[in-house]
């Protein structure tokens, strides 16, 4: 999106962007990263067993626990699918169910916490979620209880608790962080989630030996740990340490600005123009209220971006939560070499995340940058779709479709959704980082819940490869829906233009 500075501005922004930092933002931003992190690796554990998981539920799965005297013994006493065909149906179907209730819980969750204090729904979404996990992965398998319902139950609590993550930490990271360089620190930020991919396929991997409940084990146990770090160590926003907020600080310096801009002799427009400085200036004393649902769906932008971000979340929670299945069934990789393979997408992503929030930073633009990704991306897919059997060629032509998928979405679930939340419309109820996430986000996850039910149909039907082709049609509506927003902002910028050159 469009965010228009002068000359003045920007300068003064290039000359203090690690000045303006303490470390108070240090400490926010390595909070926040790993919290969401810790979220993302729960996920991560789930999507990196399903073949173990596959393999328990039917009849001729090998159940590798090490409380069951003989390793070989294939598990007949309650046949919960009849054949791999039934469980991996079963399994898409458990990711459209958390996606599901994570997208209505996202539209929830971003109204709560811009009205309750997010360190503590941050707190209670980690921890219930990881006692969820935990039920479902270990306990289940402990107790050799096996039970559709009871699964599914589960995963509409977890998808529920876990929606709590990314509203709050979006928000956080808003009120800390202006917009002054947004884009390559949400950008960078932003990796959150590929880390969360990394450190939770690690987690999987090393202990997958044992078996699949170990995995539920290990990442549920770090992400409730981390949930108590968050409930000791969070500060929410710099106004609890006495310091400003850096939505106030924008306001503060555009008003300051607009004032040395106005002309000496103001005639008649005198009063106005007093009038409105007052009304933009911040108000300590009275609370700013949040920002109603509906309200926050008709800000400029939002609607373009949630839709857009709907495809472009279904191609990339698509690959998060079948590459690892993919890598196993198409090129018969061992699920551990496939799990550990996976993680080359994220670091795509990171890099992608990175280097295009820096270029939309000093280009003052987002769309353009996000519109040349995806075009690119288009042609990362289809090379990606005829890799040969060779890991070494797969994992370079991963990281490319990271590069190009993952880094947009990473802009446009960070940077983007703060800069909606953040824009001059809500100066007077700055308290809509977080609906306008949970909107944006939500949104999203309705389009990759849709997805992976799709997935599934036409892999089932079809094969692999027109899958593939289903993410490249995905990835042009994205950029259907993001050129009128490319239109509006060269619109915008034109008037700017116009306006400094009148001005001056």
């Amino acid at each position: 999106m469009d965010f228009p500075v002068s000359p003045r501005r920007a300068a003064a922004a290039r000359r203090g962007f690690c000045a303006q930092y303490t470390h108070h933002h240090l400490v926010v931003f390595v909070l926040t990263f790993f919290s969401y992190a810790l979220l993302h690796a729960s996920r991560k554990a789930f999507s990196n067993v399903k073949v173990s998981i596959s393999n328990q539920w039917t009849p001729a799965g090998i159940n590798t626990s090490l409380y069951i005297v003989d390793p070989n013994m294939t598990w007949n006493g309650s046949d919960l699918f009849p054949d791999h065909e039934s469980a991996t149906i079963f399994l898409g179907l458990l990711d459209t169910i958390f996606l599901f209730s994570y997208a209505v819980g996202l539209f929830i969750s971003g109204i709560i916490g811009d009205r309750l204090n997010m360190r503590y729904v941050l707190t209670f979404g980690m921890c219930s979620s990881a006692v969820t996990m935990f039920v479902f992965g270990t306990v289940t398998e402990w107790l050799h209880f096996y039970n559709k319902i009871f699964y599914c139950c589960l995963w509409v609590v977890n998808g529920l608790l876990q929606s709590t993550g990314w509203p709050c930490v979006v928000a956080v990271m808003g009120n800390w962080f202006g917009k002054s360089g947004r884009g390559v620190v949400f950008g960078l930020w932003s990796a959150c989630a590929s880390v969360g991919n990394i450190l939770g396929a690690f987690l999987a991997s090393s202990v997958l030996q044992y078996g699949y409940e170990y995995a539920f084990l290990v990442t549920a146990s770090v992400q409730f740990a981390g949930g108590w770090v968050i409930f000791f160590g969070l500060v929410t926003t710099p106004k609890e340490l006495g310091l400003p907020d850096a939505g106030e600080e924008e306001n503060e310096s555009a008003a300051q600005e607009e004032e040395a801009n106005r002309p000496l002799m103001s005639g008649d427009y005198e009063g106005d123009s007093e009038s409105s400085y007052s009304i933009q200036a911040p108000d300590n004393d009275n609370p700013t209220q949040a920002i109603g649902f509906i309200q926050a769906c008709c800000l400029p932008g939002v609607l373009l971006y949630s839709l857009a971000y709907a495809c472009l979340k279904l191609v990339n929670y698509s690959f998060f939560f079948w590459l690892p299945f993919y890598l196993s069934i198409n090129f018969h990789w061992k699920e551990a070499e496939a799990d550990q393979l996976s993680i080359w997408y994220d670091i795509g992503g990171i890099i992608g995340g990175t280097i295009q929030g820096l270029i939309s930073d000093l280009m003052q633009k987002r769309s353009p940058v996000l519109a040349v990704s995806l075009v690119l991306a288009v042609g990362a897919l289809f090379g990606y779709s005829r890799s040969p059997n060779s890991k070494l060629i797969n994992a370079v032509l991963m990281t490319i479709t990271g590069f190009f998928i993952g880094g947009p979405s990473n802009m446009i679930s960070s940077a983007i959704s703060a800069d909606l939340g953040r824009q001059e419309m809500v100066r007077g109820s700055s308290e809509a980082l977080a609906t306008v996430t949970g909107i944006v986000d939500g949104t999203g996850s309705v389009g990759a819940a849709l997805g992976q039910v799709l997935v599934s149909v036409i892999q089932g039907g079809l094969g692999w490869m027109w899958v593939f082709y289903f993410f490249i049609l995905m990835t042009f509506l994205t950029i259907l829906f993001i050129i009128p927003l490319i239109v509006r902002e060269m619109r915008s910028a034109w008037r700017n233009r116009r306006t400094s050159r009148l001005a001056g």
